[in-house]
């Protein structure tokens, strides 16, 4: 049994995108600290406009509600999937496939909250993000969304070569898969180790250094000088 959750997925340019969906602890965490901000801010309201009355009393009510139903729809859209309480807990919600998540699908896994809510203490989310690999919600199986921890910012890839190479232009998608992997982990390799792996490839590359070759086209494939 795979216990892995992580996913890849296959972009049209024929990179991975790998996703990590976010468990039901962390997830709760940032539910929490974004119901503590709903909640302040809700308070803050009520006493500003207290002082209008009944009147005052009823633009609350409205705000809160309002507030309560959309404040996650607007930080989704406009924040990459990232409500404050997300944010902090470094999670997002995406699309199942990778992409950003619009207002469609963020209106309707969180209009479903409610049924998650069911009977009490989101008990009906709780038991179905158990029940599936993404730990997805209702909301979220009806919405086609997942939510997934941040990315780690890219490093900028080096490659220790200076210089640019074509790659083969009759060369897979998983040999130049190949080239990227073996620039990347070749610090970890003596130089010998470097040179008797490179040599497998001199056939193709036609190059008197073959190390140094592939490094130069994994340059051209990373847009580095």
């Amino acid at each position: 049994m795979l216990l892995d959750t992580r996913q890849s997925l296959e972009t049209p340019e024929g990179a991975l995108l790998p996703l990590t969906p976010a468990g039901f602890g962390v997830r709760v965490l940032a539910q929490l600290l974004d119901i503590l901000i709903r909640y302040g801010i809700v308070t803050v309201i009520f006493i500003a406009l207290s002082l209008l009355g009944r009147m005052g009393t009823g633009i609350a009510l409205i705000l809160a509600f309002l507030l309560e139903w959309f404040y996650p729809v607007f930080f989704e859209v406009t924040r990459q999937g990232r409500t404050p309480g997300k944010k902090w807990m470094g999670i997002r919600v995406v699309n199942d496939d990778g992409t950003p998540i619009t207002f469609g699908p963020s209106l309707l896994r969180n209009l479903l909250r409610f049924v998650d809510f069911l009977p009490m203490l989101y008990l009906t989310g709780i038991v179905a993000s158990l029940c599936n690999r993404q730990f997805k919600r209702l909301g979220d199986l009806a919405a086609g969304s997942m939510v997934i921890y941040e990315a780690p910012p890219a490093r900028e890839p080096s490659f220790e070569v200076r210089g640019q190479l074509p790659v083969p232009a009759d060369f897979s998608t998983d040999e130049q898969r190949a080239l990227l992997a073996f620039a990347e982990r070749s610090k970890y390799l003596s130089a010998e180790r470097q040179s008797e792996l490179a040599t497998i490839l001199l056939p193709v590359i036609g190059s008197k250094d073959p190390v140094i070759a592939i490094k130069q086209m994994a340059n051209t494939m990373v847009g580095k000088q």
